[in-house]
């Protein structure tokens, strides 16, 4: 598939999304959120695919919107929650819901929208030069792309007003170390620890990760007596599976698992 603001390919079951505006650092454009639509819906409809890796081109992950895309007019008032609402609100949702494991690489930046999409992913690997920023406050908007909502809920609302309200630049470390992140590694290891997770997600039981995605996701909107209910139900069901009588088999054969995955 051919794009000209990302680069996108899938192989040995692993979905890797690239954006690729590395002189604009990576900010979204609308054509940029045409050309992730139309990659996601490839990762949806592929039954090859098991998990999806994010990252970002050059030396920043993604700078948020490019506001030379959305020029403001003396005297004009533009409707940013139509932007927010066609393409932004879609690609949170899409992303928090896929059916399998999403790796976010932070190869540098994320800021404003930037910093939202990696949080939306499952796991986010991080460069230690890496800085998050919500930089919403700097130009008299509020945190979108689902930021204001995972922000309180990683790493509790007093970090979360501070980040926000000050768009002070928050190191990849500090974001480790307040649980924002899943780990910070050296520069030079980010590729690395990337590709160990991209092949470990490619050959792991994909639906089981899908169900446990899906627990741990919603699992604030619910009681502890229906989250018991509903782990009791996903045990029923996937201890049926082929996957989970692979995983047995190889475990009391002292073998390595060779999972289906969907």
């Amino acid at each position: 598939m051919a794009f000209e603001t990302i680069e996108f390919s899938v192989e040995n079951g692993a979905a890797r999304l690239t954006l690729n505006r590395p002189d604009r650092l990576n900010s979204f454009t609308v054509l940029m959120h045409g050309e992730i639509a139309e990659a996601l819906t490839k990762v949806e409809s592929d039954k090859s695919v098991r998990m999806l890796f994010i990252t970002g081109a050059g030396r920043g992950f993604c700078a948020g919107q490019d506001l030379n895309d959305r020029a403001v007019a003396p005297g004009s008032a533009p409707d940013l929650g139509q932007s927010v609402e066609q393409r932004y609100n879609p690609l949170i949702r899409r992303l928090t819901s896929l059916p399998m494991p999403v790796v976010c690489a932070v190869n540098g930046v994320a800021a404003g929208a930037g910093a939202s999409l990696a949080f939306a992913a499952d796991i986010v690997i991080a460069a230690r030069s890496a800085k998050f920023i919500m930089s919403f406050a700097n130009i008299g908007l509020v945190p979108d792309s689902g930021s204001s909502w995972a922000l309180p809920r990683l790493a509790g609302q007093a970090r979360a007003l501070g980040l926000a309200l000050t768009g002070d630049p928050l190191p990849a470390e500090t974001a480790a170390e307040w649980g924002l992140i899943w780990k910070c590694v050296d520069d030079e290891k980010l590729v690395e620890e990337s590709n160990a997770l991209i092949l470990k997600f490619a050959a792991a039981p994909t639906r089981g990760l899908a169900e446990t995605k899906k627990l741990i996701r919603t699992a604030f909107t619910r009681p502890l007596d229906e989250q018991l209910d509903l782990e009791r139900d996903r045990m029923r069901e996937l201890g049926r599976s082929d996957d989970y009588r692979e995983g047995v088999d190889a475990f009391l054969n002292k073998r390595k698992p060779t999972f289906k995955g969907r």
